[in-house]
């Protein structure tokens, strides 16, 4: 049964074409998957989906074939017509095109819709995981809302986390807690931008189940955007190859991926460089967290590491093993419990356990840092965020120059860089703000470059420039990079060493392909997809 059909949609930013005259039918209960790179078109094409102001069409319709109550106005899919509305009234087939629809019938069908985006995690940070999931449901009266959510953390895994207060998860639990918030919400569209872009292989697994029982198998029609193969093929029904807003390719998933897999260019190995010359050291180092429910949480535990001066250095592990935390404490945000950490500055060593413009404040703004949930200034442009924005003053085709050169270092082409500066963030797909908030990290010249999961929503081709531009920074700039991330392909490609982490604890430091031996059989089929 038809339920959502594009008709000649064209979209543009500043006179560029993002979508060009698109056509696309979706059946109900279908999962449509939406294959392509960065700048395809696909986050582009969900959030006008779901009706967000900013994305428009400048031609054509939308059309949403559903089920309509008279009196109270709710929304259903079609193949509720004729049944009953929580009302007592019976539901009515109509039609509704989402911009040309009266406001009362927009926000009716939106509330029918979930949307999951990237990198948005949309949590109520000071509530507990429970709260935040109890706040979703459409009927807050409904005394059954408890077992509902219990159910909802069952299938998603988090049953673990109920007394969590949400800020303290990790990105991964964030985004398992996101997706049982939009299934509260009972919808019948469920829209899912990369919803596993950010998340290391087992994680990944984790939400992927979580889609299949509470999405798919449960016949709600999905729209899902990825530039991952595996994920588009194993969640969709039919795919959708997106490329430059135009349907390169439509069909099965297993051939409409074969063929855009061949397509991937693969990453050139590097030979890695063996430095002496120490820059960050670590002995015991210790964080620890206090929680009512679980007691005292030990996020690093007793970590003692050297990073040297000039290397490419990764902490690699799955959700939740206090790689980030430990990211945090070496960039200076987060107090260490207990041990030492200390960074070289000139020739002189800094404590970074005291406070102080003495001590941790001189090393700090030399530190880049790029976390795993960033986010760009959305009313600057992008010459804005890379430089008034983190209050880079620069004289004005200084500024200029400047941007073009970090554009260019990961990945853009010089004329792309150019075209770039006036744009806003929200005129770029995912990848490309991945990009730009890199590059917003390099035009500050730190020595140190702190990079959580930087590989994480970004398709292969963009993978592989954004290892060249880490390999050129270092070439060029003199800086020391330490990259968090469960990619291990990425590690062995870019990286000079490796830390693997364990529920806090580092459990081997050395070569790439060293540590690669000491992952389990179950571990080296997560984290490893090309080897």
């Amino acid at each position: 049964m038809k339920f959502i059909e594009i008709k000649n949609i064209t979209k543009k930013f500043d006179n560029e074409i993002v979508l060009n005259n698109l056509n696309i039918d979706i059946d109900e209960g279908e999962v449509l998957g939406i294959l392509g790179k960065s700048g395809s078109g696909k986050s582009v094409l969900l959030n006008m989906l779901r009706g967000i102001e900013e994305y428009k069409p400048d031609e054509g319709e939308v059309l949403y074939h559903v089920c309509q109550c008279p009196e109270c106005g709710r929304i259903d899919a079609p193949s509720q017509e004729n049944k009953q509305c929580k009302c007592g009234h019976t539901l009515e087939k109509t039609t509704i095109n989402l911009w040309q629809a009266t406001p009362a019938q927009q926000a009716a069908l939106k509330r029918r819709i979930s949307i999951m985006l990237q990198r948005t995690f949309a949590l109520y940070e000071e509530k507990t995981v429970i709260e935040n999931i109890m706040e979703a449901f459409e009927d807050q009266r409904d005394e059954t809302n408890v077992d509902k959510a219990i159910n909802l953390l069952k299938m998603t895994r988090m049953e673990h986390r109920i007394t969590h207060v949400a800020r303290d998860l990790s990105g991964g639990e964030k985004q398992r807690i996101v997706l049982a918030r939009q299934l509260a919400k009972n919808p019948m569209i469920f829209l899912a931008d990369e919803p596993t872009g950010t998340l290391d292989p087992q994680t990944a697994e984790l939400l992927h189940n979580a889609l299949l029982s509470g999405v798919k198998d449960k016949k709600i029609t999905m729209v899902l955007n990825s530039h991952w193969p595996e994920v588009i093929e194993d969640l969709s029904d039919r795919v959708i190859w997106l490329e430059k807003g135009e349907i390169k390719e439509e069909g099965e998933p297993k051939e409409v991926v074969s063929h855009f897999v061949e397509e991937i260019p693969q990453v050139e190995k590097h030979e890695k460089i063996e430095t002496n010359k120490p820059l960050i050291e670590m002995k015991d180092l210790k964080k620890y967290y206090f929680s009512v429910s679980r007691g005292v949480v030990k996020s690093v535990d007793g970590v003692t590491l050297t990073i040297n001066e000039g290397e490419i250095s990764s902490i690699v592990g799955l959700s939740g093993a206090g790689k980030t935390t430990l990211s945090k404490v070496i960039a200076g945000l987060v107090e260490p419990s207990g041990g030492e950490i200390k960074i070289k500055l000139g020739d002189e060593w800094v404590d970074m356990a005291k406070k102080g413009p003495k001590h941790r404040g001189r090393v700090t703004p030399h530190i880049g840092l790029l976390h795993q949930d960033f986010s760009l200034y959305p009313y600057k442009t992008i010459l804005g965020n890379l430089t008034d924005a983190i209050n880079l003053e620069l004289p004005s085709e200084f500024a200029k120059m400047k941007s073009i050169h970090v554009l260019t270092a990961v990945g853009f082409t010089q004329e792309e860089a150019e075209k770039l500066l006036t744009k806003y963030p929200d005129q770029m797909s995912g990848g490309e703000r991945h990009r730009i908030a890199i590059a917003q990290v390099l035009i500050k010249e730190p020595f140190i470059v702190l990079l959580d999961e930087p590989t994480g929503t970004m398709d292969p081709i963009t993978r592989r420039n954004v290892a060249e531009s880490i390999l050129n920074a270092r070439r060029e700039l003199d800086q020391t990079f330490i990259i968090i991330s469960h990619d291990m392909d990425f590690v062995l490609e870019c990286c000079d060493t490796a830390s693997l982490m364990r529920a806090g604890k580092l459990l081997d430091h050395g070569k790439p392909e060293d540590i690669v031996k000491q992952l389990t059989n179950e571990e080296k089929a997560d984290m490893l997809k090309n080897n």
